[in-house]
């Protein structure tokens, strides 16, 4: 096994966003992309599909607005597992919110949206990967093409809910430099370089089409701040690829704190990233 990258299983586990109508914001991830409230209190909510967490919502009403200059989330994607939960998702939205925008991406079909508090969202299903085009140098090929509406909402079943095998698939990060990126999740993390596009970078593990994008196209140039994402987690196969990890990030001198779940570190926008290993394995 190469110990400069992440190994096969590596995934995205939960997404925590701070957000200031905790109420109107839960209902949205619920009653529109179809998570099951798990956990709810005064001041948080917890959402994922049968047992799963994947999404945390911290509510704070006192919670400075994310500034146009700050780096931070541009989309958390959440991924069905067929072209008829994606044609559900559809519906919800026709029915309770409003399509932001809907693409063929050559590896998947994706739908776009914002939550409440301004956060990106986009609902989506991968084609077959062995469809998945690619570059002579094995890089997943990703593109951008209008989406079949028409064939989507044909595959609708009704569903209100996401399917249980509903999972984030990969998250999108407006970062201030993506030459900074790529040291960080590229040269420190071990994720690999699969796309690259005007001002923007895939990167991903054992060939996935991207676990995390990120770009500049707004042209951020501070840390993190205000209301929108708080932290987001890679989840590793085993407790060796998270001491393999733990030590690529010591040797690169980026400062790492041990937790009871695992590591935790701020990437070059403060943004903080949970690593821990896939409890079934513990």
């Amino acid at each position: 096994m190469n110990q400069d990258v992440f190994p096969q299983g590596t995934h995205i586990g939960r997404t925590a966003l701070r957000v200031t109508n905790l109420g109107e914001v839960t209902d949205f991830y619920r009653d529109v992309v179809g998570l099951t409230v798990l956990e709810g209190s005064d001041t948080r909510s917890v959402l994922g599909v049968a047992d799963t967490p994947l999404l945390v919502l911290d509510g704070d009403p006192t919670a400075p607005d994310r500034h146009q200059s700050s780096a931070g989330l541009y989309h958390t994607a959440f991924r069905v597992p067929s072209r008829a939960a994606l044609g559900d998702a559809l519906s919800r939205i026709r029915d309770n919110w409003q399509l932001g925008g809907a693409s063929d991406h050559w590896v998947s079909e994706a739908l776009y949206l914002t939550d409440p508090n301004g956060n990106g969202v986009e609902i989506y299903r991968d084609f077959p990967r062995e469809e998945w085009p690619h570059n002579d140098d094995g890089s997943v090929r990703i593109g951008t093409e209008p989406l079949d509406l028409d064939a989507v909402d044909a595959a609708a079943t009704g569903a209100t809910r996401a399917p249980p095998e509903t999972d984030i698939g990969h998250i999108h990060l407006e970062v201030s430099s993506l030459d900074a990126f790529r040291d960080f999740y590229i040269d420190t993390l071990g994720f690999e370089v699969q796309t690259a596009a005007p001002a923007a970078s895939f990167v991903s593990a054992s060939g996935y089409h991207h676990h995390i994008g990120a770009n500049t196209w707004h042209r951020r140039t501070d840390p993190i701040a205000g209301r929108g994402l708080s932290w987001f987690e890679i989840v590793v196969p085993d407790g060796d690829a998270l001491a393999a990890v733990r030590s690529r990030i010591e040797d690169r001198g980026s400062q790492v704190t041990e937790t009871d779940d695992g590591l935790v570190v701020a990437d070059p926008d403060a943004i903080e990233v949970r690593i821990r290993a896939d409890p079934s394995t513990r």
